[in-house]
């Protein structure tokens, strides 16, 4: 099984930055990709941002320009660095990795890490 630990969250006010960190643990091998999404009360969670291991990455219309995804193949770790952040962004951000197996993917998810943005 894969284990994921966010860290990095807080509280910045607006047009600051936060680097958020997720490390991956146990079977790291099965990792297809990594990402991260962001959820707010009564929202259902919405992508921000997925790097496949190979380097191909999406993001979420509303981060382009602003926040950065990189993995560190070496460290089993993914990056996600957010720049010119906006109230709006205030959400817990969650990291997550599909992983690989004999029927599918299976999704991994860590615990969250709460990021405010204040005006």
């Amino acid at each position: 099984q894969v284990q994921l630990v966010e860290s990095g969250g807080g509280l910045v006010q607006a047009g600051g930055s936060l680097r958020l960190s997720c490390a991956a643990s146990g079977a790291v091998f099965a990792i297809n990709a990594m990402g991260w999404y962001r959820q707010t009360p009564g929202n259902q969670r919405e992508l921000v941002a997925v790097m496949a291991k190979h380097g191909n990455t999406n993001y979420a219309d509303f981060v382009k320009g602003r926040f950065t995804i990189t993995i560190d193949n070496n460290k089993n770790t993914v990056y996600l660095q957010m720049n010119s952040l906006k109230p709006e962004d205030t959400a817990v951000y969650y990291c997550n990795a599909p992983l690989g197996t004999r029927t599918g993917l299976l999704e991994i998810w860590g615990q969250g890490t709460q990021v405010t943005v204040s005006s």
